[in-house]
């Protein structure tokens, strides 16, 4: 299983967002393409790092996002 990861430009780097999924607001920290695999076989997806309210991160799909 390959462990390269590679950062995608986003048009919302750096401003706030809400994530459709769950409805929380935070500033898009980045946007990963990763591996969310836990077989062997791997499955690619783009991953947005949403800083919220309390300093902490949380993932969602980079298609879960939209401007705040």
């Amino acid at each position: 299983m390959s462990e390269c990861y590679e950062y995608v430009p986003h048009r919302l780097l750096r401003q706030r967002v809400r994530d459709i999924a769950s409805g929380v607001e935070g500033v898009l920290m980045a946007v990963i393409n990763e591996n969310v695999s836990d077989t062997g076989i791997e499955r690619w997806m783009e991953l947005a790092y949403i800083r919220g309210a309390s300093g902490r991160e949380f993932t969602t799909a980079a298609a879960n996002v939209q401007p705040a």
